[in-house]
């Protein structure tokens, strides 16, 4: 009786380490996919190294900035769409993202392409105020 009761105390014991070790793996892991994320929001490296190439986008009339990172990433000059309506979304080219062809280059930063097409609309805004 004392072996089996020893035994079941052992198996628990083992038990609640294992969980313990999964959740602390689990962490870990939700952890630093989180800081890989926070660091990308700000510090995210083009997609290749310059001179890069040049790549023709069309962001039609109305899209939102989620809409405008899927086009970014499928046409191959972003990593992640999620990250651009991010990064969109916390620069200083919030909601002035202008609908219009554009010629990106794949060494450029999500920063250096919102700063084109954000571009043409404050050019036209300072020259109506003018």
């Amino acid at each position: 009786m004392k072996v089996r009761r020893a035994f079941m105390s052992i198996a628990a014991m083992l038990a609640r380490l294992f969980i313990v070790l999964v959740l602390v793996s689990l962490i870990y892991k939700l952890g630093f996919s989180a800081y890989d994320f926070g660091y990308r929001v700000f510090a995210e490296e083009p997609i290749t190294e310059e001179p890069g190439r040049n790549i023709d986008v069309t962001i039609p009339m109305g899209s939102s900035a989620m809409e405008i990172g899927e086009i970014l990433e499928n046409s191959g000059l972003i990593r992640d769409k999620k990250l651009f309506f991010l990064q969109e979304r916390l620069s200083e080219y919030h909601g002035k993202l202008a609908p219009g062809d554009y010629t990106l280059n794949t060494s450029q930063t999500a920063q250096d392409m919102m700063e084109i097409m954000a571009e043409e609309e404050e050019s036209s805004t300072e020259s109506s105020e003018e």
